[in-house]
């Protein structure tokens, strides 16, 4: 049974503790705030160009080759992986989520008789991701922080899969990242941006719609003229996209880090708190078993006089 004194240690030691862990809930709750702002703010941003690029995509006939990025190369043989992680633990499963959802892409790629090849971004993808067996490892930008990011970083990433696509150095690029539904919630997510998922534009937000209350005219279709050309604005706007669904990930990624973090040592806190007081419990039975065990010796040596 510890002693008193290993007690009293085991007490200040979890308090000490307790104390770091309410502080590192408190940071990641400010931090989280702002990342989920410029989350939430550049949402409409990425939807938008969605948008645009599925509108464009339907009304443009190609007098000469369909871009790469939107037909792909017209194989799928080869894929990068872009694997976005956290640089610090301490975030709960966070981490855990990318790695196991990468590991297991490339084992269904593998399987299937696929090439794959990796670009991993962030501290905890590098650390666990770098001796996958069957991924090549594709060299990311260096010092590269997921925790605060802005868009030259993401630019900066685009432009290196660009170089990579534009070599033929894969066929399909997927991001691998956590989407941040909520504070106790973020889902590991795989999305395809190379070539672009271009989906049908929804009649509800179609632009076209005429006004409520006005009569649309049979036959009646906006003309719109284009300058320069939808093929010039097409080509132009697939590269910039990419940025836009890269940003748009790690923003998501960022914001998903500190929910997770907050989440993790609120349940580290209240864990603390708990062992604390079952401590104290032990520490106070010691005591008295002690102070009883004295008296017992006292009493019975006196009666022994």
């Amino acid at each position: 049974m510890p002693s008193l004194k290993d007690l009293r240690n085991r007490i200040d030691s979890v308090k000490s503790t307790r104390k770091i862990t309410s502080a590192m809930k408190m940071v990641a709750a400010s931090k989280l705030r702002r990342a989920q702002d410029q989350a939430e703010a550049g949402q409409p941003y990425a939807d938008r160009m969605g948008g645009i690029l599925s509108s464009l995509a339907g009304r443009v006939t190609f007098e000469n080759e369909t871009p790469k990025l939107l037909a792909g190369t017209g194989k799928e043989d080869t894929y990068l992986l872009v694997a976005i992680t956290a640089d610090r633990g301490l975030c709960g499963g966070f981490n855990t989520q990318i790695v196991r959802l990468t590991r297991k892409r490339v084992a269904e790629l593998t399987a299937a008789g696929k090439t794959v090849r990796l670009m991993l971004l962030g501290r905890k993808a590098r650390q666990q991701l770098r001796r996958t067996p069957g991924a090549e490892i594709v060299e990311g930008p260096r010092d590269f922080a997921t925790s605060n990011v802005g868009f030259d970083d993401a630019k900066q990433v685009t432009d290196m899969v660009m170089a990579e696509f534009e070599t033929g150095g894969f066929d399909v690029c997927e991001l691998l990242f956590n989407e941040f539904k909520s504070v106790i919630s973020q889902v590991a997510t795989a999305k395809q941006v190379i070539p672009a998922a271009i989906d049908a534009e929804p009649e509800a937000a179609n632009d076209d719609a005429p006004p409520a209350g006005a009569k649309a005219e049979a036959g009646h279709e906006k003309q719109y003229e284009f300058e320069p050309d939808e093929e010039a604005i097409l080509a132009d706007l697939l590269p910039r996209n990419l940025a836009v669904q890269v940003y748009s990930a790690l923003l998501a990624s960022a914001a998903g880090e500190q929910a997770a973090r907050m989440t993790a040592m609120d349940n580290a806190t209240r864990n603390a708190g708990d062992m604390i007081n079952r401590l104290t419990l032990d520490y106070n039975r010691s005591r008295q078993a002690q102070i009883t065990k004295e008296l017992i010796e006292i009493i019975s040596g006196a009666e022994a006089v």
